[in-house]
C-alpha cells in the first residue's frame, strides 16, 4: 500500500507505541494514529508523510477492538487529559512496562536489564492534587452540540483540545480530580458567567478571567483556589472568595494571582491573598509539606509515596552515607531519605524552589539536608564532600552531557536515577554504564490514563 499525505485508508490497529499513539503497519510501513486501541479497525486520514513513517487523523472506528471498554469521563474522546480511558488500565500498565523495556534496548542499547511490573496507582481516578483550567470566552462545542443550533459558543471553562492554544472544552466533570473539585469548578463557573467580566482572549489578549488553578491536600482534605485575573479587580475577586470560603470550609486558601503576561500559562506577577493562609500543608508519609500556588509538588500523592519508598529501597541507606541529589527541587527526596543519611545535599536552579526546600527542613525539624542554589555543572565541582549514593531526578530532557561527566568522575558508589521520560533515561543511562552496571528498574504509574510512565533505576559502580 502506497499512503499518499490528505487520503483516507482503513488501517487495522496492532499495538501502541511510545507517546501513546495506535500503531497501524500497511506492508510494513509505520503509521502513528492518536486515540485507538489495539485491535480497532479504523477509517483514517493521513496528515504527515516521511521516508519511513505517517502520522493519520482517525475519521471513524469501523470496528472497535475488544480490548476497548468506555471511558468514564464523558470528555475523554476530546481532551489531552486521559486519552487512554478506552484502554482497560491492567493493559495500560503492561504497555508502559514494554516502552520502557524497548526504550532501555532499542535507544540505551541495553539489553538484559530487569525491568519489574509497574507499581500501580490507587486510585486510578480523582488521584490528582492540582488542576489548572482555562477561560475562553468562546468554547469548544462537543459533537453533540454542534447538531443544536440554539447552543452557541458561550464562556467555557475547562482544559484545551489537544494541538490547540485557543480552544477550550467546557469541563462539568473532570474524574482525575476529587469530587469537591468540581463544585468548586461548578461555582466558579456560575460566578463568572453573571459576572459580566469577559474571559481573556488569548488572541486580542483581552478580557479579565484566565485560569482556575484547583491544589487539593490529601492528608488533611484541603483546598487551595487560585483565580487568575489578567488585571487586578479586589472587589469583583473578593466576592467570588467570600461566596467559595462561605460554602465550603475546608477550602484553607483562596488567591487572586494577576498576570497580562501573553503566554497561555498561569504564572503571576502579583499575588492577593483573598482567604485564610497562602498556602495548603501536605504530607509525604510522614514530612510535612507546605504548598504555595506556584510550588512544584508531584501532583499523584499517593503514588509519590510509592515513587519515594522504591528510590529509598534502592539508596539501602544505614545511617552512615551521604547522599547527593542532583536535581532537589523543594527537597521532597532529601527530606524522605534524611532519616537514614548521615548527611543530604541537594542542587537546584530554581530560586524558589530552594527556599521552599529549605523551610521544608525547617518545618519537618530536618537538620541533616544542605540545599544549593544553582546550574549543577557550576556547583558540582565547588562540593568538598564525596557522597556514597548519587540521586538522579532531572526533568523529562535527562541530563546535560557534561553533568554526565561530573557523575562519572564522582565515584559514587551507587546511583539512584528517578525518570519521567524513558527516552532520556534510556539515552542516560547508555552514557553511565561506561562506569556503572544497570541493576534493576522499576516503573511506577502516577498518571493513570495517560502513557506518561515514571522509572526508577538502580545503578551500582562496577
Amino acid at each position: 500500500m502506497s499512503l499518499k499525505k490528505r487520503k483516507t485508508y482503513e488501517l487495522e490497529i496492532i499495538d501502541l507505541a511510545f507517546g501513546g499513539k495506535g500503531l497501524a503497519k500497511p506492508d510494513g510501513f509505520p503509521v502513528f494514529i492518536d486515540r485507538c486501541v489495539p485491535g480497532d479497525l479504523v477509517f483514517v486520514k493521513i496528515t504527515k508523510k516521511k521516508k519511513s513513517w505517517a502520522e493519520g487523523k482517525l475519521i471513524q472506528i469501523l470496528k472497535p477492538s475488544e480490548l476497548r471498554q468506555k471511558g468514564r469521563c464523558q470528555y475523554c474522546k476530546f481532551c489531552g487529559g486521559c486519552k487512554w480511558q478506552e484502554v482497560p488500565y491492567d493493559l495500560q500498565l503492561e504497555y508502559k512496562k514494554r516502552h520502557v523495556t524497548d526504550s532501555i534496548e532499542h535507544i540505551g542499547r541495553l539489553k538484559g536489564i530487569p525491568v519489574m511490573d509497574v507499581i500501580p496507582s490507587d486510585p486510578i481516578f480523582e488521584y490528582r492534587n492540582k488542576m489548572e483550567f482555562s477561560c475562553s470566552a468562546k468554547r469548544w462545542l462537543m459533537p453533540e452540540e454542534l447538531a443544536d443550533e440554539t447552543i452557541k459558543k458561550g464562556f467555557g471553562i475547562g482544559l484545551h483540545v489537544p494541538g490547540t492554544f485557543d480552544k477550550v472544552i467546557d469541563i462539568k466533570q473532570c474524574e482525575i480530580m476529587p469530587a469537591m473539585g468540581n463544585q468548586i469548578l461548578e461555582d466558579v463557573r456560575r460566578f463568572i458567567t453573571e459576572s459580566g467580566l469577559a474571559s481573556y482572549d488569548l488572541k486580542s489578549h483581552e478580557g479579565f478571567w484566565r485560569f482556575l488553578m484547583l491544589r487539593h491536600s490529601v492528608a488533611h482534605d484541603q483546598w487551595m483556589v487560585n483565580i487568575v485575573t489578567r488585571d487586578k479587580n479586589i472587589e469583583v475577586v473578593s466576592e467570588l472568595g467570600r461566596q467559595l470560603a462561605e460554602k465550603y470550609s475546608n477550602i484553607k486558601s483562596i488567591l487572586n494571582n494577576i498576570t497580562n503576561s501573553k503566554s497561555g500559562v498561569a504564572i503571576d506577577k502579583e499575588e492577593i491573598l483573598i482567604h485564610g493562609e497562602d498556602h495548603i500543608t501536605e504530607k509525604l508519609g510522614d514530612f510535612s509539606f507546605k504548598i504555595s500556588a506556584n510550588s512544584f509538588f508531584q501532583t499523584n500523592t499517593r503514588a509519590c509515596q510509592k515513587l519515594y519508598a522504591k528510590v529509598a529501597e534502592y539508596a539501602g541507606l544505614t545511617g552512615r552515607e551521604t547522599v547527593l541529589d542532583l536535581y532537589s527541587g523543594t527537597g521532597t527526596i532529601p527530606l524522605w531519605l534524611s532519616r537514614n543519611a548521615k548527611m543530604v545535599y541537594g542542587i537546584e536552579i530554581v530560586t524558589s524552589a530552594v527556599i521552599d526546600a529549605k523551610k521544608n527542613a525547617q518545618l519537618n525539624g530536618i537538620e541533616n539536608c544542605e540545599f544549593f542554589e544553582g546550574d549543577i555543572k557550576d556547583v558540582l565541582p565547588k562540593l568538598t564532600h564525596t557522597p556514597d549514593v548519587i540521586i538522579i531526578d532531572p526533568p523529562r530532557v535527562g541530563m546535560h552531557k557534561e553533568v554526565v561527566s561530573q557523575v562519572l568522575n564522582i565515584h559514587a558508589e551507587k546511583i539512584v536515577y528517578v525518570s519521567c521520560n524513558p527516552a532520556t533515561l534510556a539515552r542516560d543511562l547508555e552514557m553511565l554504564a561506561v562506569r556503572y552496571e544497570v541493576l534493576e528498574i522499576t516503573p511506577v504509574d502516577m498518571f493513570p490514563h495517560t502513557y506518561h510512565i515514571e522509572s526508577v533505576a538502580l545503578l551500582k559502580r562496577k
